[in-house]
């Protein structure tokens, strides 16, 4: 979606007026450029009953050359309903009517909630339909979006407009990882995505480590899990602004990538596994981060690993009652072949302590627990370091991306640590506390550092990678969650 921000000039295709309750007729400047008749229609939809304003409220009035859309926002509207007000206009939306969208913003409306509301929308324009088959006439054009606002508000609004813009493309990024269907997006597909972006950026570096790499370092926590699949298993590193801050302590984010899970030899019911192509959704949230770090222009060295494996049955694969020796040193006894995620996050955060980061945030789509205990309307977060949660848990509320806080107890750990023949096992003893178990495990493939462990978060996106129908923002599938919280946790 192409997106500016002008004076009250040209109406397009589509006049989008949100208006506040109780309007009874056209505030100032809102219906600049339109003919006689078509004002009056708008005003007598306006003074009627048939449009009360009420949050969530809309109602289309057809004129000719031009269809003016009243959108409802109630009273007061929280952020959060300005943000989903777009996002649900735009999907309301026809391009029969044509694509250029005029949203004008009049009487009650600050430069922050104008922006949410455009937010909205530019979130909301994305589908997942390359597969399809379509006629030449089904291809009507990309969106243009114009927001309309007086002279005072344009200036912060243009910027915080364009910083959505490119925040957006790192979302859209995404989610085109993660909806790709597992034939088509592997390990090495993944990586080779990963290095075509990153070609012809000066500030930005992708390395790719093979699977002949990840044997010549012992990343065995990757390798286990990955060796059952022909799709062998690789690790990608990102860097943004790699020469900048040598000196400095950056974030380091860390995401788990199996491209599909079986659940190995521990394998799964069939009912709903074609959702397990969703299961690198962390790993398809760090790509999407660096092009919305390095679209929105920031200016600070980032460090980013992805552990890509396909979680396969087959003579090869890893078996419960193995014992996998991680990169780490540590070991890994197997209880069940489908707790594959963390074994691939052992390498990867201690990787990343390796790189002595400010901090370490891992995404994974980790336990069914976490969505019992969630749903599907907050990722679970683990931590380590109470700031780094507190920052985690205010970005994501500002993002209307729910991080919730979950405990940390040394009994968890204790759990995962009680192998008679191993340093960690990889299954809790029960199913009571699951996704507190698993941070438990993760939280021993942390680092330390002058004798006190990296700070570290740990999100579970299991309820939030996708099947969010709650969430305005998606139609359908891959949410792209976290991109934009973490955009702001490493930029403000």
């Amino acid at each position: 979606m192409d997106a500016k921000v002008s004076e009250f000039d040209n109406v397009g295709d589509i006049l989008v007026l949100p208006l506040f309750q109780g309007t009874d007729k056209a505030p100032n400047n809102a219906l600049n450029g339109l003919s006689r008749t078509q004002r009056s229609l708008v005003n007598e939809a306006l003074s009627s009953k048939s449009f009360s304003g009420k949050n969530g409220k809309q109602l289309s009035v057809w004129t000719a050359g031009c269809q003016v859309v009243l959108v409802g926002m109630g009273e007061e509207p929280s952020d959060k309903e300005c943000r989903d007000g777009g996002a649900k206009t735009l999907a309301a939306l026809s391009k029969d009517h044509g694509t250029n969208i005029t949203v004008r913003f009049t009487t009650g409306w600050s430069t922050e909630k104008m922006s949410l509301f455009a937010e909205g929308m530019i979130l909301r324009d994305y589908d997942f339909d390359k597969y399809l088959q379509k006629k030449e006439d089904d291809d009507q054009g990309n969106w243009n979006l114009n927001c309309q606002a007086s002279a005072r508000h344009q200036g912060p609004l243009s910027v915080a407009v364009a910083k959505s813009v490119a925040v957006t493309k790192g979302v859209h990024m995404a989610r085109e990882l993660g909806n790709e269907p597992a034939n088509i997006m592997y390990p090495e597909e993944y990586a080779r995505r990963a290095t075509e972006w990153a070609d012809g950026k000066p500030n930005v570096e992708v390395e790719v480590w093979d699977y002949s790499r990840l044997q010549k370092e012992g990343m065995h926590g990757v390798i286990a899990v990955g060796k059952g699949s022909e799709r062998k298993p690789c690790m990608v590193f990102f860097r943004l602004n790699p020469n900048a801050e040598m000196n400095k302590q950056v974030p380091c984010i860390v995401g788990k990538g199996i491209t599909f899970d079986t659940g190995g030899i521990s394998i799964k019911p069939s009912a709903g596994m074609e959702d397990m192509k969703f299961d690198m959704h962390g790993s398809a949230t760090v790509f999407g981060l660096f092009v919305a770090l390095y679209e929105s222009g920031y200016k600070g060295r980032v460090n980013g690993i992805t552990c890509m494996a396909e979680n396969m049955p087959s003579a090869g694969a890893y078996r419960p009652g193995d014992i996998i020796n991680t990169y780490s040193g540590k070991t890994i006894e197997v209880l069940n072949t489908d707790a594959e995620g963390r074994n691939v996050l052992s390498d990867g955060l201690w990787k990343a302590g390796e790189l002595n980061p400010s901090f370490i945030v891992d995404l994974a789509t980790l336990t069914g627990a976490c969505v019992v205990a969630l749903g599907h309307e907050a990722s679970g977060l683990w931590s380590n370091d109470e700031k780094l949660s507190a920052r985690i848990h205010a970005a994501g509320n500002a993002e209307d991306e729910i991080a919730w806080p979950m405990p940390l107890l040394p009994a968890f750990e204790k759990e995962m640590t009680g192998s008679k023949i191993a340093d960690v096992q990889n299954l809790g003893k029960g199913r009571w506390g699951g996704a507190c178990t698993a941070a438990g495990f993760l939280k021993q493939f942390v680092q330390e550092r002058n004798g006190k462990q990296i700070p570290w978060a740990h999100l579970d996106i299991a309820g939030t990678a996708w099947g969010a129908s709650t969430n305005a923002m998606v139609a359908h599938g891959a949410t792209g969650i976290h991109v934009r919280t973490l955009h702001r946790l490493i930029t403000e």
